[in-house]
């Protein structure tokens, strides 16, 4: 449990495009994306990947639910497992569903209205008795969910657009960048206004620079480009997120070992780590 004054974010699922399951992903955690920020009390969820599952478990401990659940974007590896996120099943909870990235007249509930639907999923948003509200809003837009709570957006370069996250509360900031491709003509500027300074900078850092040019167009980045936009920004920790299916544990340490030694203070997400801003 987090105090009334602790801003912190925990990890749910770190990885990208497809959970894994096998001994070769227990350290590092093969549920895919979904982290959890506390401003105190006041739960801020990113994404809904397979990691959202065991974080609703947990929260439904304590009836009625209240949480602001914000997504980067809507494909399949960032929404699957909305569906199985118990605090929608519980009357009394208080559930907002924001998403940027979508063009108008597209809404995010046709988008999930699409997911659950067959031939692909047996039953429709409407099983949710909590009626969770939803909130479409443009990429680059300020955001305030709640009293002290400044969110700062941005669109990002990705395959049918994505959103970037500055999550701000009591003069401190953590920064959420995933699906993000970098350009290859320096930092990008969208990103380094948008997390310029920030206490922790989570970021999309799927692939090496030397795995990069095969994955070109995909809609990912690199840990050595998360550096580089960390420095250029002037964050106080890089967190790399989204890693590979690719990438075993064996390899993650590898990873880990090599972003550390050029900047200090680096970490590789896992599930269930925590960090306080």
């Amino acid at each position: 449990m987090t105090t009334s004054d602790e801003f912190s974010v925990r990890f749910w699922g770190v990885r990208g495009s497809i959970a894994c399951c096998s001994a070769d992903y227990a350290r590092y955690g093969g549920n895919t994306s979904c982290i959890e920020i506390r401003c105190g009390d006041r739960v801020l969820i990113f994404d809904a990947g397979t990691g959202i599952r065991p974080l609703g478990k947990q929260l439904v401990q304590s009836l009625p639910v209240s949480a602001d659940l914000f997504f980067t974007h809507t494909h399949l590896d960032h929404i699957v497992g909305l569906p199985f996120f118990a605090p929608l099943y519980k009357p009394g909870s208080k559930i907002r569903i924001w998403s940027g990235h979508l063009e108008a007249p597209l809404t995010f509930k046709d988008a999930l209205t699409h997911l659950m639907a067959p031939p692909l999923f047996p039953v429709p948003p409407a099983v949710f008795i909590s009626e969770p509200e939803f909130k479409d809003f443009n990429a680059g837009d300020t955001l305030q969910p709640m009293d002290g709570i400044i969110l700062k957006t941005a669109p990002l370069n990705h395959p049918n657009g994505a959103t970037g996250y500055r999550v701000e509360w009591q003069g401190k900031s953590i920064c959420y960048v995933t699906d993000c491709e970098h350009t290859g003509k320096g930092p990008d500027p969208v990103v380094v206004d948008l997390i310029r300074g920030s206490d922790i900078f989570i970021y999309d850092t799927s692939y090496t620079d030397e795995e990069y040019p095969i994955y070109s167009g995909w809609g990912h980045s690199t840990w050595q480009e998360g550096i580089r936009l960390a420095d250029a920004a002037k964050v106080k920790t890089l967190v790399l997120f989204h890693h590979d299916p690719s990438h075993t544990d064996a390899m993650m340490d590898k990873i880990s070992a090599d972003a550390v030694a050029i900047r200090p203070g680096t970490v590789a997400a896992r599930e269930g780590m925590v960090l306080k801003a």
